[in-house]
């Protein structure tokens, strides 16, 4: 029986990585996470379940623990306050690391984002020019693994945008923060439903996202065979690319809203709407409006890894959002929505 460590087991991806593997795999699973009631989706009682509770900046409390680990899933991260994302981020991640036994552990699945890498999964410079506290960690983070003695035994995985669980919270999976984004964006369709903008960009479910883990971390680990990369191995995870006119266009269909000719979104007016709508635009945001294709070859979907994708359309996530579809309006067929 292989023994498996998850950091941030209680969040939305850990939690669906948890259960995909209870499900999939005969292996022990340590789950390292700060609030045990956090963790809905398994059993703590489980017999193949061993909690870590702690922080992870706490990593030497657990030292014994991660000298007997064959496979590491490490989702846990930190945002808002610089301080405790670089401890968490970066600090911790080298500590963690280093009390691994080289001779033990097998492969190492690193979570990062894919913001700091550019189309061709090359890092993003702008990542550490102008990335907020999160972004500047996971990209000095990645330039650190990139030069590990054990670079040869991670995966690098980069999700793009997350959903997963309900917005109604009926879900026995947390909900992510994209999806509890859905309620907010439906009720800014009466204003995004007059724009146009020349952008697009990758979604994932998080059921995907531990469809792809779980292959990886069920199979022998091999040599990385990504061509332009070095030893370590980079995942975009992602489902093919949508256009932000498209996603809109399916958000109205879905929520019965009639969509406009459109105005294009020239770049004196994307400043006139900062300025008058409640936005607070970060250097980080500045440069995301102008690359405005966050687009990466290749992206991939539990189908390269000879998997099936539970969510391979924003319809599909939509309706696994639990977002209202309204009615009252008409057939579906007499809405009109120009696209």
């Amino acid at each position: 029986m292989s023994r498996i460590l998850i950091t941030g087991a209680s969040g939305c991806v850990g939690q669906y990585i948890t259960s995909w593997l209870l499900q999939n795999s005969d292996a022990e699973l340590l789950l390292w996470l700060r609030d045990p009631d956090k963790l809905t989706a398994v059993s703590a009682d489980h017999p193949r379940i061993r909690l870590l509770v702690g922080d992870l900046r706490d990593t030497d409390r657990f030292a014994a623990d991660l000298a007997t680990v064959e496979r590491v899933i490490h989702t846990a991260t930190a945002w808002g306050d610089p301080e405790r994302a670089e401890q968490v981020n970066v600090v911790a991640v080298k500590r963690m690391l280093e009390l691994l036994n080289p001779v033990v552990v097998e492969q190492i699945i690193y979570f990062s984002t894919a913001s700091i890498l550019d189309r061709h999964l090359q890092p993003l410079p702008e990542a550490l020019a102008y990335g907020t506290e999160y972004i500047q960690t996971k990209a000095r983070c990645l330039q650190d693994l990139e030069q590990h003695a054990l670079a040869a035994r991670i995966i690098a995985v980069f999700p793009t945008l997350v959903f997963g669980g309900r917005l109604d919270g009926s879900s026995p999976f947390p909900t992510s923060y994209l999806t509890q984004g859905l309620g907010e964006a439906s009720r800014w369709l009466w204003l995004a439903r007059w724009l146009r903008a020349d952008a697009s960009f990758h979604f994932i479910h998080a059921e995907d996202i531990a469809r792809i883990c779980g292959q990886f971390a069920t199979t022998p680990h091999a040599a990385n065979q990504e061509p332009g990369q070095g030893p370590l191995r980079r995942i975009v995870m992602g489902q093919p690319a949508l256009s932000v006119n498209d996603a809109v266009a399916k958000l109205c269909r879905w929520r019965h809203v009639w969509r406009t000719p459109g105005i294009p979104l020239i770049p004196w007016l994307i400043e006139t709407l900062i300025r008058v709508l409640p936005i607070d635009v970060t250097a980080w945001d500045r440069f995301s409006i102008r690359q405005r294709h966050f687009v990466h070859e290749p992206a991939s979907t539990p189908e390269r890894f000879g998997g099936s994708s539970h969510a391979p359309d924003l319809e599909t996530v939509l309706g696994d959002s639990g977002l209202p579809r309204r009615k009252g309006l008409g057939s579906r067929r007499n809405i009109p929505v120009l696209t």
